[in-house]
């Protein structure tokens, strides 16, 4: 799946991505918007990821869902 249709459908995947990483909390998955950037943001806070391995992360999850 494509970030675009992630971003485009992030009200359905907000839950998946809370599952994947469960310290972000709802407030914050709202205010991410299906942004990329935030996202990586927001792991490399509150999980003390470098940015190369919060992006890596991501991109292993967009992988892995439908």
């Amino acid at each position: 799946m494509n970030w675009d249709i992630i971003e485009g459908k992030w009200d359905q995947v907000k839950g998946q991505v809370q599952q994947k990483w469960g310290k972000l909390t709802e407030d914050e998955l709202d205010q991410i918007s299906g942004k990329k950037t935030e996202l990586s943001g927001k792991l490399q806070e509150k999980y003390g990821y470098a940015k190369d391995q919060a992006e890596k992360e991501i991109e292993e999850w967009k992988d892995s869902i439908q």
